[in-house]
């Protein structure tokens, strides 16, 4: 039978997302989702929504929602770009910002596995920089890298490690002559989000999710912030490939969300209580845990590999994520859940480990 795939599709190894099983049910932790719910106020959207609307088309700019979410980060509306995710986002930077015959992007060799995955579906280049024995990022050595743009995913996924606001803007401004985009999915959990300094730094673009902090992950939402010219470039790359990313009932949802900033600091500070709860109870339990600014914690057994933790966990009915990968193969990906949940995996734990 004759291939009618593309040598490109062919040749594709796509993104891996965390498994989704349906087989029983389980306490899932391995996607990173936030266990709280929404604000009431984006449940109140949602309810108020006019279905009748949906015959026409959403505003194509998201207006509405760029002018909510440019008031909560301090920005202008037109320092504001809004997709399908960040990963939509992310994906636009490629064709926006880099050429393929040019120097590429230089970006972390563990980090958000999205990022080389784009790269070769743009035919971009690209050269990654190994992390620390410790599981850092030298941002010296990405600066030494000879790229046309940098990629920084701050905190860092999978290992959760954090870079302070004051070593980012040094970053930014060391690199003033190319495009840094920072990954901030885990921002919320950390609280030194770089987004005001685009108001300093015209290469500097910020990229955001309404998934973790906002605990909108079905609502597919993200967004960029940062210079005019570097917005323009993303709307010209969006408006030759789908015009209308964000759909009516996402933008009234999502602009009710982020007015909710209590709601939401009150729900992430919880997941940091448990995230230091959970980080302890695991050192107890014989694992190593990398500093965690994130809604997960990486951690490796000192006796047990990275896959048997997961088999173990996933027989009990929790699951993490394990990455087979060199260096982290021994590691697992916990995303912190409610207490509840949290309780559950620990002692799965404690019955796997006994």
């Amino acid at each position: 039978m004759k291939n009618f795939l593309s040598e490109r599709a062919q040749s594709m190894a796509p993104y891996t997302a965390g498994e989704q099983p349906k087989d029983r049910r389980y306490v899932k932790l391995n996607t990173n989702e936030n266990p709280y719910p929404p604000s009431p106020k984006a449940v109140q959207a949602l309810h108020a929504f006019d279905a009748e609307t949906l015959k026409l088309y959403p505003a194509p700019d998201s207006a509405d929602l760029c002018a909510a979410i440019a008031a909560a980060e301090g920005v202008e509306p037109q320092n504001v770009f809004c997709g399908n995710g960040s990963d939509e986002i992310l994906a636009l930077c490629l064709p926006a910002f880099f050429d393929e015959t040019g120097a590429g992007a230089a970006f972390a060799d563990i980090t958000y596995s999205f990022y080389p995955v784009f790269c070769r579906f743009f035919g971009v280049p690209y050269a990654q920089v190994a992390l620390e024995e410790d599981f850092t990022l030298d941002l010296h050595k990405l600066t030494a890298m000879p790229a046309q743009g940098l990629i920084v995913a701050n905190p860092n996924a999978p290992t959760g490690i954090g870079i302070p606001l004051a070593e980012m803007e040094n970053f930014v401004r060391e690199n003033s002559g190319r495009v840094v985009i920072i990954d901030e999915a885990y921002m919320p959990f950390y609280d030194q989000s770089a987004a005001l300094l685009t108001k300093k730094y015209k290469n500097l673009l910020v990229v955001k999710t309404f998934s973790k902090g906002y605990s909108l992950a079905g609502m597919r939402c993200g967004y960029a912030v940062g210079d005019a010219a570097l917005i323009e470039g993303l709307c010209r790359c969006k408006d030759c490939f789908n015009s209308y990313p964000v759909d009516r009932v996402c933008q009234a949802v999502c602009a009710a969300a982020v007015s909710d900033a209590a709601y939401y600091a009150e729900m992430n500070a919880l997941v940091v209580s448990e995230r230091a709860r959970v980080s302890e109870e695991l050192q107890k339990r014989g694992f190593s845990v990398l500093p965690s600014s994130s809604n997960f914690v990486f951690a490796r057994h000192g006796r047990l590999a990275g896959r048997e933790v997961y088999e173990g966990l996933r027989a009990r009915g929790v699951l993490v994520r394990w990455f087979n990968k060199p260096r982290i193969e021994n590691f697992v990906r916990i995303t912190i859940g409610s207490a509840e949940e949290n309780t559950a995996l620990l002692a799965a734990l404690s019955e796997m480990l006994r």
